[in-house]
């Protein structure tokens, strides 16, 4: 069962979520995995402290011309979406940080001039946190896609009976990438007014992709009803309200899980456990 724990926007606690779900699965029996798919700014692990195992360079296919075979027919420039590979005269000017690995460069050019190399764009690590299987991905500074990187992220995951995938936020191909195959995708907000408005993007999101959905709200003792509201219209059912609790926000700026410093949470990450495979299986 793969879980996406995603959000409209930063800063719902959306990463509190995941990890401490993780962690509460994992010490109560589950086979589970950790997966933090916020490739440009991950930090799961400052809450998790995983020893890492195994660490690799993460690359794409770029086009690389064999100037000395080039026609400078056009051919390969024509067929680029993103203008990534460009004649310009009796010169063939790629830009890796465009490329999106398509290959059709390859395929139109006749002469055999071009051909594809890999190109490092971040880091991927796996490991363990105490019984929870680790797995991020890391992107270099100045990249341009982290969809890339993020494919590999999954793909790393492990064969476990629960693996939650930390999402990046919004509604981007990043996030759109990272939901893509789960089976079920928890959206976590915040009642506010900001919260709300993102909310219903993800949501929009989600089920463009087809994918069964519930909300989790956070920080629940501030704010209006408006998000209850809105979830009722929509037929979206609210799995867990939890509380705004200053030990949860002094763990989380201590990187601390917040299951560790109040036990309330842990309880309900536990509810919460309970309630999502029935979602699952609607």
């Amino acid at each position: 069962m793969r879980i996406a724990i995603a959000s409209g926007k930063g800063g719902t606690g959306k990463t509190t979520v995941a990890t401490n779900l993780a962690w509460t699965a994992a010490r109560d029996g589950w086979n589970a995995a950790y997966v933090d798919c916020d490739v440009e700014e991950p930090n799961g692990h400052l809450f998790l402290k995983p020893e890492i195992a195994f660490s690799r360079p993460a690359g794409r296919l770029i086009p690389q011309v064999d100037e000395s075979k080039c026609t400078h027919c056009g051919l390969c420039g024509e067929i680029c979406q993103y203008s990534a590979i460009v004649c310009a005269g009796e010169k063939v000017l790629v830009y890796p940080e465009l490329c999106h690995a398509c290959g059709g460069c390859v395929l139109v050019c006749e002469p055999g001039a071009i051909t594809e190399v890999t190109r490092e764009i971040g880091v991927l690590e796996t490991g363990f946190a105490g019984p929870v299987r680790f797995v991020q991905g890391r992107l270099n500074v100045g990249e341009a896609m982290s969809t890339p990187l993020i494919r590999e992220v999954k793909a790393a995951a492990p064969a476990a009976g629960l693996v939650i995938i930390d999402s990046p936020p919004g509604t981007s191909c990043p996030a759109i990438e990272s939901v893509r195959g789960a089976d079920f995708v928890l959206l976590v907000t915040e009642p506010t007014p900001f919260g709300l408005n993102d909310l219903k993007l993800a949501v929009e999101m989600v089920r463009a992709l087809k994918l069964p959905l519930a909300v989790a709200v956070n920080r629940a003792r501030f704010g209006d009803n408006e998000t209850h509201k809105y979830c009722r219209r929509q037929g979206i059912e609210i799995l867990v309200e939890i509380p705004d609790d200053r030990r949860v926000a002094e763990a989380y700026s201590r990187g601390i899980l917040a299951c560790e410093a109040a036990p309330e949470f842990r309880a309900t990450m536990r509810e919460l456990l309970a309630v999502i495979p029935a979602g699952v299986c609607r």
